[in-house]
């Protein structure tokens, strides 16, 4: 009696991990060059540099020009080497904190938002320190064979500043504010309004109402998370004077960006990483409908 709940576990896990682990690899293949372009466009602070990108057409000819077709690449291996983890993480336990919360008295829309933050949290811990290497890599500006590798701009990291707060780990609280708001805003606006809208004996318009209700629930959450992912980037990426470091904590990065440059700076990149957004929702859904076929 035992095994049967054990092996259930198991191959839910499994199906969680291969759905969301297959789309997170796909899109980031796919997607990393507005992954670049989001980062240059929040790390950017005055638009008077003649190196300043002034529109996202003219950002992408910018790094053509100046860095290849494979500038638009930089920094993708800590994402490949950390996203498909991440991704599994955020949808097992997502369902693992709703089955939790199952035993509290929440209502369903408090349930999802809760489990969603959990979830964010949790793979923000996963991901902080790749993230911190892969802005770093995103934010040189020389040519593509001119950048040190991942593994020696880790190293660099780690023997300069260590593993804390200051080093491989810094911008961690930009990163749980990130995920963490995201998720929890994402999850919870999309089961609620999913169970909203009748489901659909079509599948195709059963699959577009999930993809629709996605879209929307991935834009309202970016909207909202975005201050802390341009905190995020200012925090990890290179400082305003080399050797001293201006951005340090999560919020007092929003109030120096917002008193310096004013409100509309902390939604520097919401254009590219809205653009993610459409493509993204496409691939989870197509790889989830399928692993769902073959249980």
């Amino acid at each position: 009696m035992s095994a049967k709940p054990a092996v259930g576990f198991v191959n839910e896990a499994s199906r969680q991990i291969l759905a969301g682990g297959s789309a997170g690899l796909v899109e980031i293949c796919l997607m990393h060059p507005l992954d670049v372009v989001k980062t240059r466009f929040q790390i950017q602070r005055c638009a008077t540099d003649p190196n300043s990108y002034k529109s996202l057409g003219d950002s992408f000819r910018m790094i053509f020009r100046t860095e290849g077709l494979f500038g638009f690449y930089k920094g993708i291996l800590p994402p490949i080497l950390a996203e498909t983890p991440k991704r599994a993480v955020k949808f097992f336990t997502f369902e693992q904190y709703k089955k939790l919360l199952g035993y509290v008295s929440l209502s369903p829309a408090l349930t999802f938002a809760i489990a969603g933050l959990g979830s964010g949290l949790t793979e923000a811990i996963v991901v902080n320190p790749f993230e911190v290497v892969k802005v770093g890599l995103q934010a040189n500006r020389n040519k593509f064979t001119e950048q040190p590798s991942t593994m020696s701009y880790a190293r660099h990291i780690i023997k300069k500043e260590g593993l804390g707060l200051q080093g491989l780990n810094k911008g961690f609280t930009a990163t749980l504010g990130r995920h963490g708001v995201f998720n929890m805003v994402y999850f919870g606006f999309y089961y609620n309004v999913k169970n909203i809208i009748p489901v659909n004996k079509d599948p195709t318009l059963e699959f577009l109402r999930k993809f629709g209700v996605g879209l929307l629930s991935g834009t309202i959450a970016s909207v909202i998370n975005i201050p802390f992912d341009v905190a995020k980037s200012r925090i990890q990426g290179p400082q305003p004077v080399p050797g001293e470091i201006k951005y340090r904590t999560c919020f007092k990065t929003m109030a120096t960006v917002y008193q310096e440059e004013g409100i509309l700076a902390l939604y520097k990149g919401l254009l590219p990483k809205i653009m993610r957004l459409g493509p993204a929702q496409y691939l989870t859904r197509v790889v989830k409908s399928r692993t769902k076929q073959e249980k």
